[in-house]
């Protein structure tokens, strides 16, 4: 659902800023809060320091410009390179009410850099001879079951490279500030009512479920708790001190909050439930550290034919098919290679991660024992952008790599847009619609997320593709009856698939109610759910005239029956699937793990007291507010109220804000907790 998903936990999303990564960057203005003193290993000669001093200035503008700018609230960096640490710093403040600073210590939530961890460990079991890469998952885990019988054909090793076909990720409740106890079983729940989007192997969109479900492998065939194993197997052979569960379970270490940004608010310490495909916590030195494990020289945790198994791509049916190549993905890396580090013979490996509120990078190049690691608690910060550029300091003082001055070019011309590019025009999902003006010679990509103004985009043509306004290219590409955008940052040179076009279907169907302006109430969240999770509990259904068939939901599902919509599309992350469900008297909707009531159900909140009780099945209680009031309320320990305006956007969270609060008519309100739990409301 679109509910989390967010800009973050994926590289899909760090893709977007990857034009920037060619610009030069200004230096930033004097910092304002104190760095951490800059850490070097104690062996290294001032000629050898002086080898690093381009990175490290590049390091404290770039860090220092995030968190002057808002964009992050702290950082931390580090390189090593031929096993030594040579360069660690911590940025800003991991606690500004204490006035602590970050130190390279500071632990902070390393996202989707997980997914290596969790690889790593079913790799040892394949050293183990417990199990084998190209095993069905069935075979390890015989409760795991889909409504499409293709899911019996998933293996392992297709958990690790995004090509299981899985539909996506399963949200609700498991980015929070607690652990939630039912993670496995409600991911099982969820897909045991699941189709593929594509045949296992055919082609690998980002998938976070498939490394949860490899969590959950390495917990059965090791018999152990999975954070257990890691520690037995991980981080202590490779001194890995300082990584772990989550920044909200490590009580009495040094971890970096993260604030809003507007209001300078700290959050709740952020927890995840789903370990293997983003929950565990880190540092930056520790992360160049497990980098270089894949060098083959220092501690080593696996044999050489599982640690070549993990530095090699692993493509899918899809692979290689693309005009200019694409990411392919590693077991649990994103990528692999790139064209423009393959050119000077060197092979880069990288993974990206994001959570919301934390976003990560590390690049290493194993044949060089050069690593770097960059982590900001930033909802969506320049983690990716930084330590490549970081990446490439440490390699050209190395020697290994030519600085290129950047080049100046001409502005590209407008030229006039071949009329074949005509068959490409129409909806793509993610929610984007094109369409094509010959006449000024211009390409209009508009992004339509409900609840939200259309957001146009032109691009021009020329030399064969379109260009967006920073000169990026864009085109269009038909493969196996399939028309898709793709995207071609320079910097990288490779294609990125950011768009599918939705099919005409010859005979629509549609849903037994009419979807079209409904506003929908998530009810099956948790008190514990993450602020970046509740802040999308009001969404929005729609239907197009334009798009026969379809209906947009979070997300576009085709309508497959009266009763139930389907993926649209088969090579784009996170879809979703809906079913309607007949429930206290009206229909609501089942979008894959999310339970969605209609709002026009939700009870009027009056003024005077009210008493609002959560049943037995736990699911959380609505009221729309008649007439506007001053709104107070008490609450038992863990529960939660949240009101929303009514177009849904958040007013007010308890966790951060105990009220009381004016709200208006027409807004919602919503309490969470656990069954039989009560609620006292006053408005006046």
């Amino acid at each position: 659902m679109r509910i989390v998903v967010p800009s973050w936990l994926v590289l899909a999303v760090c893709l977007t800023a990857l034009p920037c990564l060619a610009r030069a960057e200004a230096p930033c203005p004097s910092p304002t809060e104190p760095a951490a003193r800059a850490t070097l290993a104690p062996s290294a000669p001032s000629a050898g320091a002086d080898l690093y001093d381009k990175a490290r200035v590049l390091a404290r503008t770039r860090i220092w410009k995030d968190i002057n700018q808002g964009v992050a609230s702290s950082g931390t960096v580090a390189i090593m390179d031929g096993g030594r640490l040579v360069y660690a710093e911590g940025f800003g403040m991991a606690d500004r009410e204490k006035s602590l600073p970050v130190q390279p210590h500071t632990l902070f939530n390393i996202g989707s850099i997980s997914k290596v961890f969790v690889a790593t460990a079913l790799m040892q079991l394949v050293d183990d001879g417990k199990v084998g890469l190209d095993d069905p998952v069935v075979q390890h885990l015989p409760e795991f079951r889909m409504a499409d019988p293709r899911f019996r054909q998933i293996t392992l090793r297709m958990l690790l490279n995004h090509s299981s076909g899985l539909p996506g990720t399963t949200w609700l409740n498991n980015f929070g500030i607690r652990r939630n106890p039912e993670v496995f079983t409600g991911l099982l729940q969820t897909l045991a009512q699941a189709h593929l989007k594509h045949a296992p192997g055919a082609r690998s969109p980002y998938t976070n479920d498939g490394f949860t479900l490899a969590e959950m492998v390495v917990e059965r065939v090791s018999g152990q708790d999975f954070l257990d194993f890691l520690q037995a197997r991980v981080f202590a052979p490779l001194a890995l001190a300082d990584s772990g569960d989550g920044v909200g379970r490590q009580p009495g270490r040094s971890v970096a909050v993260f604030y809003q940004p507007a209001t300078g608010k700290p959050e709740p310490l952020e927890v995840l439930s789903v370990l293997g495909a983003g929950g565990l916590a880190s540092t930056a030195v520790d992360l160049c550290r497990f980098q270089d494990s894949f060098s083959g020289h220092g501690p080593q945790i696996l044999s050489a034919s599982s640690r070549a198994e993990m530095l090699r791509e692993q493509p899918s049916g899809f692979s290689g098919r693309l005009p200019h190549g694409e990411f392919t993905f590693g077991l649990g890396w994103d990528l692999t290679d790139l064209p423009r580090y393959r050119a000077q013979g060197i092979q880069v490996l990288g993974k990206s991660g994001g959570t919301g509120r934390y976003t990560s990078m590390m690049f290493t190049v194993p044949e060089h024992r050069i690593s770097v690691a960059v982590i900001e608690a930033a909802r969506s910060g320049r983690s990716m952008e930084t330590a490549l550029a970081l990446l490439d300091e440490v390699l050209i003082a190395r020697g290994l790599l030519s600085r290129t001055g950047e080049e100046v070019t001409r502005p590209l011309s407008h030229q006039p847009i071949p009329r074949r590019y005509k068959a490409y025009a129409g909806y793509y999902a993610p929610l984007r619609k094109v369409e094509f003006d010959f006449k000024k010679n211009l390409a209009r990509l508009t992004t339509m997320e409900a609840g939200e103004e259309p957001r146009p985009s032109e691009l021009f043509f020329h030399g064969g593709s379109f260009h967006d306004k920073n000169g990026q290219p864009v085109d269009f590409v038909t493969l196996e009856g399939q028309d898709f955008l793709v995207a071609t940052p320079p910097t990288l040179g490779v294609d990125v698939v950011v768009g599918q076009r939705l099919k005409k279907l010859e005979e629509p169907r549609r849903l037994r109610i009419d979807l079209d302006g409904k506003t929908w109430l998530v009810r099956n969240a948790r008190w514990f759910e993450g602020i970046q999770g509740t802040e999308y509990h009001v969404v929005l259904s729609r239907i197009f005239e334009d798009l026969p068939g379809y209906v947009d939901l979070e997300g576009l599902l085709r309508v497959d029956s009266s009763e139930a919509a389907g993926m649209p599309v088969d090579n784009i992350r996170d879809l979703s699937e809906l079913s309607l469900v007949d429930r206290e008297g009206t229909t609501w909707v089942q979008l894959s793990d999310v339970l969605l009531s209609p709002a026009s159900q939700a009870l009027p909140l009056k003024t005077g007291s009210t008493t609002l009780t959560i049943g037995p099945e736990g699911l959380s209680e609505w009221r729309v507010v008649r007439e506007g009031m001053v709104l107070a309320f008490d609450l038992p320990s863990e529960a939660r109220l949240l009101v929303f305006s009514p177009e849904g956007k958040p007013l007010l969270d308890s966790l951060m804000d105990p009220g009381p609060r004016w709200v208006d008519k027409g807004s919602l309100v919503e309490f969470l907790s656990g069954p039989g739990t009560q609620a006292e409301l006053r408005g006046r």
